[in-house]
């Protein structure tokens, strides 16, 4: 446990965040004293023009810093006092953290800012390095993943458009690491009809409202979208297709992870409507470990629907796969990549495990041996581009283990649009049905509005007519469409 003394709140969240980057999972408590019942004790005095930082090691101790200058100005003072917090645990407990002080979930804007005011990658790399701590090869690899997404953005008028997120909430289980609004498919089966009527009354007003914007990508995830019935699926998209016609859309992605909620009908539905890309998500190909992280289905099985899809003639698949699984090692990860590579897909993601606090994992930490290294993120990294794909996109989560990142790896020409859009909130992205978050994109005032939808299915029902009204904010933010 972590003791925290403060007489000024002022950097607690920078604080808490970077704390948690050396020892996840740890629980920080606010105390007024010293005391050896903590681990460490961090006592941030905020002095004069002056911020003074003693590090306790079980109530003596270990190292003191002093910061001199107007903290109360963050946008000035904020880094030194993260470099501070830094040193002073990365000393303590001999560790070295791959983003150094950077906690937020983007560090692709640092890079973007960079280019944007004519930096070098090299001059980048620099300012990650000294800036920010972090190491020369994140920021190698952020320049790399940067430069890729402003090639792909530079012939895609994302500023003319908008995009489209459909979430359907269901799954065959729910994953040990799962934080996603996802819920059984069986326990909501005699709401899907209700749930997709609702979807479709949402979607009615974003058709009306926007249908003088166009629509440029469209994402339907959940949950596992492919876990409703066949004549479901076909009803969703048939629907979906009348109000915002598909092949005026440049990419459709349907999430189709779990392979226990495919068969060839299901897949020939997809490619009938013109489904763009799909995604079968091994996250890994030991069936040891599926079975520990609860999903119902094999290897093998993930092979099979992998091998349906092609012979649907679906020609763009992606495969998630998670570093540091509970019970995983190199051994164990190397053997999920060498099958992937023999399925040879278009696009992989690789996760870094994220702890979130409202999965089972996170419950049950202290039964299992987990958590990503740099040397598996780094493995996979270059299976990856022994498959000659290239990272395309780049983001980090809150609790993640060894504060590491999760990369979008493709093939030159698969990369999906949409995941740059969103993770790098350069449009606006129209979210409907439970758990979605509508983010609307100003570019002139440079502003953004997240709205919301509910996230338990039967809160999405009940509340559907203010969910309905929630959506008035698309025509406030934009205005009403143009007769």
């Amino acid at each position: 446990m972590i003791g925290l003394i403060q007489n000024k709140t002022i950097y607690e969240y920078d604080i808490r965040s970077l704390i948690l980057a050396f020892m996840l999972g740890e629980k920080i408590e606010l105390t007024d004293y010293v005391d050896s019942i903590y681990d460490f004790i961090l006592d941030v005095d905020y002095k004069d023009q002056e911020i003074v930082m003693n590090l306790y090691k079980k109530g003596e101790l270990e190292d003191e810093i002093q910061l001199f200058g107007d903290y109360e100005n963050k946008k000035i003072f904020k880094n030194r006092m993260k470099q501070g917090i830094y040193q002073l645990f990365s000393k303590a407990l001999d560790k070295q953290l791959p983003w150094g002080t950077l906690t937020g979930i983007r560090p692709t804007k640092i890079a973007f800012d960079g280019y944007e005011k004519g930096e070098s990658s090299e001059e980048i790399i620099h300012r990650f390095q000294k800036d920010y701590l972090a190491s020369e090869e994140k920021a190698r690899l952020c320049t790399e993943t940067v430069q890729k997404e402003k090639e792909l953005l530079k012939a895609f008028p994302y500023k003319e458009g908008y995009s489209l997120y459909i979430g359907i909430p269901f799954c065959p289980s729910t994953c040990l690491y799962c934080s996603f609004t996802s819920y059984s498919i069986d326990q909501f089966e005699n709401i899907v009809q209700d749930y997709l009527e609702a979807l479709l009354k949402e979607l009615d007003f974003v058709a009306k409202t926007y249908a003088h914007k166009e629509l440029q990508t469209m994402y339907i995830g959940g949950g596992t979208p492919t876990s409703l019935k066949e004549e479901d699926l076909e009803y969703l998209l048939y629907e979906v297709n009348k109000r915002f016609p598909f092949s005026k859309i440049q990419e459709i992605t349907v999430e189709a992870g779990r392979p226990d909620s495919l068969n060839f009908e299901k897949l020939k539905i997809l490619k009938k409507y013109g489904v763009t890309r799909i995604s079968i998500n091994p996250q890994s190909m030991n069936d040891k470990t599926l079975k520990l992280i609860g999903r119902n289905h094999f290897a093998q099985d993930i092979k099979e629907k992998f091998n349906l899809a092609r012979q649907a003639g679906i020609d763009n698949i992606n495969m998630d796969m998670i570093c540091g699984l509970p019970e995983e090692g190199m051994e164990e990860l190397s053997y999920t990549l060498d099958e992937i590579k023999k399925l040879d897909p278009e696009s992989l993601t690789v996760h870094a495990l994220a702890v979130k606090r409202s999965s089972r994992l996170n419950r049950m930490k202290d039964t299992y041996h987990f958590g990503a290294s740099e040397e598996m993120v780094s493995y996979a990294a270059s299976c990856a581009r022994d498959m000659n794909m290239e990272p395309y996109y780049l983001y980090r989560q809150k609790y993640m283990s060894g504060a590491l990142e999760n990369v979008g790896w493709a093939k030159p020409g698969t990369e999906n649009l949409y995941n740059i859009i969103m993770m790098e909130e350069l449009q606006t992205v129209v979210s409907v049905g439970g758990g979605g978050v509508t983010k609307l994109v100003d570019h002139a005032a440079g502003r953004i509005v997240r709205l919301p939808n509910p996230k338990y299915p039967h809160d999405y029902l009940t509340l559907r007519e203010k969910v309905l009204a929630q959506k008035e904010e698309l025509v406030r933010f934009y205005g009403p469409a143009v007769p």
